[in-house]
Formats: structure tokens, sequence, C-alpha cells
């Protein structure tokens, strides 16, 4: 079975202002697909109002109609879209499906180390710089001096795998620049090796509070306040319709990257999606119909194996990420964590979101990190982010307005 390698992704513009845009995805299947282009689909900052999925197990055909931003690189979108499919091997113009022999080398990582005079949003500028360049942050290590000035160290990767080239560096070092203006003292980029990026890990210790119940996926949504967790999570699990498929029926409240914390979650499960339908409904509501199967090709009859990834996407629909504003000594920080795919991938745009909020709030960033963590039998993405003492005392933002910040802009309610 062969397709045209243009015709892998589509990209439809509405024909009318306010519409969404189509995507068109026809290629080989593979499970977690759906995962993988929703997280791309998610960090180039758009939303999924609806989407349909179909596949024979061998063939899939997918369509999501998004809401985009003005910015949007819709031309670079679509590569990123078709790099994420099922190789295929070009013959004639027809491209055809060939099966990964072996998994991709883990990409270069840069450090992109800067020294500047401080100012508010400073944080939020260049992470915005940084996701239009199509840089993926991997660890960032923030700090602010006595006398004003910041160090920053952010280890960085190239989805254009091009940061080795002087003409790739030389744009980002400009764009940088530019957004820093007058205050910029010193700024450079340099390939690091693996034991470099082990020695930037962020630190192990948690103040106590949150190493009891943070991670905790069965921890009690009541204890925590409403900003922590999403309303209601409705899912029906039904064997009786397809003598091949379980149907799962979600419904609840709608976020970003909701179709994403879906997908991830059964990508992690080894699930298979034959069919699928997901809409947006009034009031901030969606509906969700998967038809699945295990990856012997069976429908899932075992009580225990429902009940397992039933409560497994309730908890992760309630609480995809954690958001915490904890004291550290006498300073404040602020604690962010998700939950890390078992391919090794994290959630994009998530430190992007939370430097913007506190832009928003006006609270300044005294430091800020990011680092991986195995929390019971999970890796987890922590950012810690000290806040400026200052800026965040009872008098000017309170801790609960901070939390409640972050957590909408994450989950795309500001």
């Amino acid at each position: 079975m062969g397709i045209l390698y243009d015709d892998v992704v589509i990209i439809r513009q509405p024909d009318k202002e306010g519409d969404p845009n189509v995507i068109t995805v026809n290629c080989p299947d593979k499970t977690g697909l759906g995962c993988d282009l929703c997280r791309i689909i998610l960090f180039y900052g758009l939303s999924i109002v609806r989407g349909d999925v179909s596949t024979d197990g061998k063939w899939c055909y997918l369509v999501f109609w998004v809401i985009g931003k003005p910015k949007t690189g819709w031309g670079l979108l679509k590569k990123r879209l078709v790099e994420a499919c099922p190789s295929c091997s070009s013959a004639s113009g027809i491209s055809y499906y060939r099966s990964d022999l072996q998994p991709p080398n883990p990409p270069d990582v840069y450090l992109l180390k800067f020294c500047c005079l401080d100012r508010k949003g400073l944080l939020h500028d260049v992470t915005e710089v940084l996701c239009e360049l199509e840089l993926t942050i991997k660890k960032v290590k923030v700090s602010t001096t006595p006398d004003g000035k910041v160090m920053d160290l952010f280890f960085i990767t190239d989805i254009r795998e091009l940061l080795h080239t002087k003409k790739r560096r030389d744009e980002t070092i400009e764009e940088l620049r530019a957004i820093l203006g007058d205050a910029i003292i010193t700024i450079d980029i340099e390939l690091v090796g693996p034991e470099i990026v082990a020695c930037s890990q962020a630190s192990s210790f948690f103040p106590p509070e949150i190493t009891e119940d943070f991670f905790d996926l069965s921890f009690s949504d009541s204890v925590r306040s409403g900003t922590s967790t999403s309303e209601n999570v409705s899912i029906v699990m039904d064997n009786s319709l397809s003598p091949s498929h379980t149907l799962v029926q979600i419904i609840c409240q709608d976020h970003k990257g909701l179709l994403y914390d879906i997908m991830r979650t059964l990508k992690d499960y080894n699930i298979q999606i034959s069919y699928g339908r997901f809409s947006t409904k009034p009031r901030g509501k969606c509906e969700i119909d998967l038809f699945i199967m295990q990856s012997d090709g069976k429908k899932i009859v075992d009580p225990s194996k429902q009940n397992s990834l039933s409560s497994r996407l309730k908890k992760e629909l309630l609480r995809p990420l954690r958001v915490a504003v904890v004291s550290r000594g006498p300073d404040t920080e602020l604690l962010v964590a998700n939950p890390v795919e078992l391919s090794g991938k994290g959630r994009p745009l998530v430190f992007y979101d939370i430097t913007l909020a506190l832009k928003m709030l006006g609270t300044s960033i005294f430091s800020a990190e990011i680092g991986r963590h195995m929390i019971g039998d999970r890796e987890w993405e922590v950012y810690r982010v000290l806040l400026d003492e200052g800026e965040c005392s009872c008098s000017s933002v309170p801790r609960n307005k901070i939390e409640e910040g972050v957590w909408k802009m994450l989950m795309g309610w500001e």
C-alpha cells in the first residue's frame, strides 16, 4: 500500500476566520502514534477541539481540528508530524511503509549559557524565543546574583538537528540578543557530553509535605485545593458493542493537552486504538469514544485490567500535573511536576507556561531548575522555581494566587 509523501500530512486552512484548521494524517500505523502526534500539536501551542482516529492495525487515518495561534509555523508543524509517522522509503515519488529496525540515537545536548542584567519576565522571554526556534529545553539552572545579574544555563536539544552548524548557532544567539537587548553581557552555545548533563541534575531534596503526597497517584482529590484537580471524570468500559474491541467512553472537563494525556496513558499501557472520536461540548466539557484492544489483538475482558486502566486514566485526567507553592526555609518555592512517558518524553511547554504565568502575576524568579526524578515506579519531570522574596511576600501575591495562576495557565484556563 503506497501513498504520496506530500499526502502523509495535509493541513487545510479554514474557509472563514475563527474556524479551526484541519490536520489530516494518513500513514502506516504503530502503537502510540496518536500520542506522538498530539504531543507535537501541543508543542506548537495548538488546541484540539475535535478528532477522529481510524486504523485497521496496519494503516491509519487521523483527523484533528485545531485552533492555532497567529504565529503558528504550519510548514514546520507539517514537517514534524511527517517525521513522527513510521519510517518510509521513497521510490519513484511513492513512499512505502518500512518498519524501524532500531530506535533513533538520542539527540545531541547543547549548553546555552548567558549572563545579563535581570528584569521582570526575562526568563519567559528567553523561553519563548527557544520554543519559536524549535529548541527543546531539557534542563535549566538559573540563578540571580546580589548585584542584579542573572546566570542562566539551558541544556537544550535541537528539533531541526542543526545546532552543530555555525549558521544555526548564530541565528539562535542573534534572536536572543534581540530580546535581551543591552542587558546582555555574555552569551555562548556549546556541545556538551552526557557527563556534563549528569552533573547538572537538579537537587533530589524535597520538603517533607511534598514527598508524602505530591507524587501520589492515589492522593485524595478532596485533600487539596480546587486548583489542583480538574472536575469529575467519568469513564465507562463496555465489551458488548464489538466482538474484538473494548469501548471506552470518557466525559470530562477540557484542558490543554487533554487528548495527549489520554493518548500517552494508552501508549504506556501498550494499548492500540482502532477507532476513536473526540469532541468538545458547551461549558468546556469533552466526550471521547475509543474502541481499543491490547497488544495481542484482544479486547480487555479481565476486570482487574479494566479497573487498572480506568483508574489510571481518571487520575491522569484529574491531575495531569502537580502544582504546589511551599516554604523552602525562609523562601517560597513553586514546584510543578508531570509524569514522563515510558518512552522518556516529557510534556512540552511546561516551563513556558510557568514563566508566562509568573510574568503575568508580576512575580520575579530568583532561581529555577528542571530535573527528572524516579518517584516510586515512575519518572517525573520536576520544575522548581524559587520566587524572589521581595516580590512574593504576603503583601504582594498570595501563595494560593500563585498556585492558582500557574495551574490555570498549565490547564489552558487562563
